[in-house]
């Protein structure tokens, strides 16, 4: 029997999350937590909680998942895993362990395509270096699947969303689009080569990227997923109280996503990202309109948007393309805090 997941998601991947800004009000009603051992808590509401367990060891915990995002389920396991697991390497930490979340119609679809879906999944982690040791599954109608991941790092070499300087340079990793190429694919506009492309880069593990940082010493970072590039990078400025100043001309793109983009191919999640960060974002007034909605479109398993020194940054996007994220780039930096969190200009 061929399985298309496509078939019971109306939308997919990070797409699928809910808004930046009712997250920021659900998140109001969380108690806050008086306890010495958290170093990363909800407060700046960065990638993953941090608790130290000693003067050498703290456990990285976060958890993700979501609705299908292409059509095999084998590939659909391999990305929701990345994706989780990505938030573990923002942070400079090592993924250790994890457990399996899973939504499965058992009417609906057969269990060789929720066996697909797991395999998927171990075979990323065992790329990671990671163990799948169980899990939880519930009966629902829309196959969801993604992981709850344990990684180690020390105390002191955590990276958070907080610790931008001003005078660092901006750099991200992989490029962006995978929200308007799978919006594309679903109304059968994105090119077959653009959607290979896309499925490669979300299957891409972060842990490069991540060794890269700790061994340049990266103290600010974070993962680029659901709220897009402008709404990850405004959480960052607002967690350490600077500016971040964004050159959309510099934003390294997946193939085909400019050209959707101008086709006005551009998914809701776009458009609600685009509601979170204006409050609070300096837009030029030549902005191009298509980079600029591009920046606020959804990314699944995106890449990592890192602050590091102006006189390392040659050194640091050399080392990442050496690493094989030949599409790194510098794209903006980090200023003292002005009258807005977020700039978006044409060329920074």
């Amino acid at each position: 029997m061929t399985v298309d997941l496509l078939d019971f998601a109306e939308s997919g991947g990070c797409s699928a999350k809910i808004s930046p800004k009712q997250l920021e009000e659900f998140l109001k009603y969380l108690p806050v937590v008086s306890d010495p051992n958290i170093l990363v808590g909800i407060d700046t509401h960065d990638d993953a909680g941090v608790y130290r367990v000693n003067d050498d060891l703290a456990l990285v915990f976060t958890t993700d998942f979501f609705p299908p995002v292409c059509s095999d389920p084998y590939e659909f396991g391999q990305i929701a895993a990345a994706n989780s697991i990505s938030d573990v390497y923002a942070m400079g930490a090592t993924p250790v362990m994890a457990l399996n979340l899973m939504m499965f119609p058992s009417a609906r679809l057969p269990l060789e395509a929720y066996a697909s879906i797991l395999r998927g999944g171990a075979d990323k982690a065992a790329e990671a270096g990671l163990s799948i040791i169980g899990g939880h599954t519930i009966d629902d109608n829309i196959p969801k699947y993604g992981l709850a991941v344990i990684g180690y790092v020390h105390p002191d070499k955590i990276i958070t969303n907080s610790a931008a300087v001003p005078g660092d340079l901006l750099i991200l990793t992989k490029p962006i689009g995978t929200g308007v190429i799978l919006a594309g694919q679903k109304l059968k506009m994105a090119k077959d080569e653009n959607i290979r492309e896309v499925k490669t880069l979300m299957k891409s593990l972060n842990s490069s990227a991540a060794a890269v940082m700790r061994r340049f010493g990266v103290k600010a970072a974070t993962d680029i997923t659901g709220f897009g590039l402008a709404g990850h990078a405004l959480k960052m400025a607002r967690a350490g109280n600077v500016t971040i100043e964004i050159g959309l001309e510099a934003l390294p793109l997946i193939g085909g996503a400019y050209r959707l983009a101008d086709d006005g191919c551009i998914p809701g999640a776009a458009f609600r990202n685009l509601d979170f960060v204006e409050d609070d974002t300096f837009f030029a007034e030549d902005l191009n309109y298509n980079l600029k909605m591009l920046s606020m479109d959804a990314q699944t398993s995106g890449g990592i948007l890192m602050c590091v020194r102006e006189d390392i940054s040659d050194e640091v996007v050399s080392a990442l393309r050496e690493e094989g994220m030949s599409a790194s780039a510098i794209i903006g930096k980090v200023t003292e805090k002005g009258e807005r969190h977020l700039r978006l200009i044409n060329n920074a």
